[in-house]
């Protein structure tokens, strides 16, 4: 990587929890490994006032806290960086002074026009806080480049979202647009198109011919802690299914692109969300399963439900996990299932894609557990980075019983590289001008189309059960019945990507 051209970084949301655990910790490791540009300032903008020196102190215990590089040494120079200015940002008459405020610390600093605006900040300041910024001029690129990145969630249901497309841009271009993902950023994620385009084992056998079904986790071993209220409003599906998931689907079954260029990658990712074969109303029940937590008793210690989370409503109908069937039409991917499970208080956290290949046709080995099972194929995303490959091997001794083996790699091995975490990579990528890992508007517009029917069976349809799952455990059991074939379940993974069993610590 290469240092960037100089730009001012300016973060609305400065005193809330993200900017403080992930955005300055991760601007000062690029700080530390020379790769912000050469002239630079960091922006923090809130409602609540505070001086240069009272925000730097606070940044600076946060970088303490929650670094992500080893080295403090050059904490002080950084933070000369950094300024701070106090804004009612729903205010539209606050911007004339914010955009003098600007021009004031670009002179100072001798920053040209190159702006990023970092939108960390409640979803309800999304259509707001852009609109405000073009009313001063503020999109406008005359004097370079301006880029507008935004978090999760975009849009509460499809009629949000194309509200908020059609009020983004009026006033901002689609190539100004920055959806943040930090799943996208996380360097397993980007290894799945390595993985599949690199090597001449995988590429050919990536398809209906071979696969047998795709299976993507992601389990969370906590519960909503202190975050009972939004999760009243979001749920797993638009938590987790709706970006993260759903992305990480696309870039397992993507056609392979002409070239890295992030328009070449981003189309591909678009078809797959176009592919999507919709699910109608009288599927949900078979397609989709959701479940919610309740209270179990773990290791002698007594794990609370979800309805008795601090927020959350005693009548609760809000699922914290979600299961979902379904099916990619395209040439490639005709007739295989795939599957994304995800959900709060599971046994073990940890994220993974699991690629199922087709049995053998014929069976000649009939004896032993690993004799007629299928390989599978597992990219592990979070935690113990890796990819372990599942297939039989003959036992030593007489006879021909066979024994499932593994095959692995884990990132750990390689000592001698650092992996950066994933905003430090999308952020170095937002000034970079590579929107390779970013969300573009339709492919947000077709996730939320193909939801809609599970979210509006689950909001209106009262035949749709909401099934009660211990803490603890792998959630609601009848989330077996989804997976197509005798015998065939879930993948149950533990922390350690080599180890397998339905027990696994939490």
């Amino acid at each position: 990587m290469k240092k960037n051209d100089n730009c001012l970084y300016v973060i609305f949301g400065a005193s809330g929890d993200l900017n403080k655990r992930k955005l300055v910790p991760s601007l000062y490791a690029l700080f530390v490994q020379g790769l912000l540009p050469e002239k630079f300032a960091v922006l923090g903008v809130s409602r609540t006032p505070f001086t240069d020196e009272a925000h730097r102190a606070a940044m600076k215990a946060d970088i303490h806290k929650y670094k992500e590089v080893e080295d403090a040494s050059q904490i002080d120079a950084f933070l000369q960086k950094i300024y701070y200015v106090a804004v009612q940002v729903n205010d539209e008459a606050a911007y004339p002074a914010f955009k003098q405020q600007l021009e004031d610390l670009r002179t100072k600093e001798e920053i040209g026009g190159n702006t990023v605006f970092y939108l960390s900040t409640p979803p309800t300041s999304y259509g707001i806080i852009p609109k405000h910024l073009a009313s001063v001029g503020l999109n406008k690129q005359k004097d370079g480049w301006k880029r507008l990145i935004i978090e999760k969630p975009f849009g509460y249901d499809l009629k949000s979202a194309l509200k908020l497309k059609k009020i983004l841009l009026k006033d901002w271009n689609e190539d100004q647009l920055y959806r943040i993902d930090h799943y996208l950023g996380k360097e397993t994620v980007q290894n799945l198109l390595v993985t599949r385009f690199s090597n001449g084992i995988f590429e050919p056998l990536w398809n209906r011919n071979y696969i047998h079904r795709v299976e993507i986790t992601a389990a969370e071993s906590l519960g909503v802690e202190q975050r009972g209220g939004y999760y009243e409003t979001a749920g797993a599906l638009r938590d987790m299914v709706q970006n993260h998931l759903l992305q990480v689907a696309a870039i397992a079954a993507m056609e392979p692109p002409s070239s890295l260029e992030p328009i070449a990658i981003r189309n591909e990712v678009l078809k797959v969300f176009q592919s999507l074969r919709p699910i109608q109303q009288d599927d949900v029940h078979t397609q989709a399963i959701r479940g919610q937590y309740v209270t179990s008793t773990i290791k002698g210690e007594k794990i609370p439900g979800y309805r008795e989370e601090e927020g959350v409503s005693p009548n609760s109908g809000t699922e914290t996990y979600a299961a979902l069937k379904f099916y990619i039409d395209n040439w490639r991917w005709g007739g295989v299932p795939f599957y994304i499970r995800t959900g709060k208080r599971l046994p073990t956290r940890v994220t993974e894609v699991v690629v199922h290949f087709k049995p053998t046709p014929h069976f000649l080995f009939s004896t032993g557990e690993g004799a007629n099972a299928c390989n599978q194929l597992v990219i592990r995303i979070q935690p113990d980075e890796g990819i372990l490959m599942k297939f039989g091997m003959k036992t030593p001794g007489a006879g021909f019983d066979v024994q499932r083996v593994n095959m692995d790699f884990h990132y750990a091995d390689l000592t001698n590289q650092r992996i950066p975490s994933a905003y430090e990579r999308l952020l170095y990528d937002t000034m970079k001008g590579d929107a390779t890992l970013f969300a573009r508007t339709e492919e947000v517009i077709e996730a939320w189309k193909f939801l809609s029917p599970v979210l509006d069976a689950w909001t209106n349809d009262k035949s749709v059960p909401l099934h009660g799952y211990p803490a603890g455990s792998w959630g609601p059991e009848t989330a077996d019945e989804l997976i197509d074939g005798e015998g065939m379940t879930w993948r149950y993974p533990c922390k350690n990507l080599s180890d397998d069993g339905i027990y696994c610590e939490l």
